[in-house]
């Protein structure tokens, strides 16, 4: 019975660590809040964040290797005859060849390099764009600012099929689905996979990137309320912290994601997966008794 329990919790552990996506806790309603009990913001341990699981646009860093150094001949070098006298005559230059401006140091342009441009440029807030499907430092400097706010990895500068999708995902939101209503709302458009804040009607926290429910665990549609709030719960059925949780409905809520937001490999078990800036941002804002309202579906 004891070789079945320890077999038991193994399996249970590994499947936390595989899935880790913002793994869920037990609906305080309905099983209790799922351990852990509330704590001060000065007590709690410094959450880890995302972790180093690479995403779509990552490439693996070549390890540098060290050139060796040429064998110096034994033989002697035989003297070269010398020229023969001449009065030196006057250097003359050769023309400079007209050549195509190449993209910043460092700064590769990416495949989706125009598209990244257009939406970059729509959704401000990064620094100057120029819509012209070439790479330029500016752009450059405004792609690399998008990929360290949306935490896209690595943060090159290129335009490359991640960047793309958070991107256009970001800017294609339409915030008018979540209503006008009064007080905080805290809305979620399940198939482009962002979320947003509103206040009395009007945007208080533009849409950024979120991961929910992956399938047999989606994350349903509807209106809720947050009932419960811990800065830092931690998920009994799972066995991981929840940094800055916030429960709405059946053991779902919002919470900084564990692992890379990024990977679409995995999602998480009903939660709705927060960067750490933007949790902290929703805990600030939230309250028992906050409205959440989720529209749309996740696909896949």
């Amino acid at each position: 019975m004891g070789h079945l329990r320890f077999g038991t919790r193994l399996a249970a552990l590994a499947v936390a660590t595989l899935v880790g996506a913002g793994a869920c806790t037990f609906d305080p309603q309905a099983d209790g809040a799922g351990g852990g009990g509330p704590v001060s913001v000065g007590a709690v341990e410094q959450p880890t964040g995302a972790s180093g699981t690479p995403g779509p646009d990552q490439r693996k860093r070549r390890t540098p290797t060290a050139k060796p150094k040429p064998e110096r001949s034994r033989a002697r070098a035989e003297p070269t005859p010398a020229a023969p006298t001449r009065s030196p005559a006057k250097p003359t230059r050769e023309p400079t060849k007209p050549t195509a401006s190449p993209a910043p140091a460092g700064c590769p342009q990416g495949e989706r390099q125009r598209a990244v441009e257009t939406y970059l440029s729509r959704l401000g807030g990064f620094g100057p764009v120029t819509v012209d499907g070439r790479q330029s430092a500016a752009d450059c400097a405004a792609i690399k600012r998008f990929q360290r706010r949306y935490d896209i990895r690595p943060a090159h500068g290129r335009a490359g099929p991640l960047t793309y999708d958070v991107a256009k995902r970001l800017a294609t939101t339409d915030t008018a689905v979540c209503g006008r209503r009064t007080g905080t709302t805290f809305c979620v458009d399940l198939t482009r996979q962002t979320t947003w804040v509103m206040r009395d009607g009007r945007v208080i926290v533009k849409p950024t990137v979120t991961r929910t429910g992956m399938a047999g665990y989606r994350t349903p549609a509807g209106t809720f309320t947050i009932n419960y709030r811990n800065v830092k719960e931690w998920s009994d059925p799972y066995e991981v912290w929840l940094p800055y949780w916030q429960h709405f409905t059946r053991g779902m809520g919002f919470h900084e994601t564990t692992t890379y937001l990024h990977d679409k490999s995995i999602g998480s078990h009903g939660c709705v997966n927060l960067l750490r800036a933007d949790a902290v941002r929703y805990w600030e804002l939230g309250r028992n008794g906050s409205r959440v309202v989720l529209v749309g579906s996740r696909s896949g």
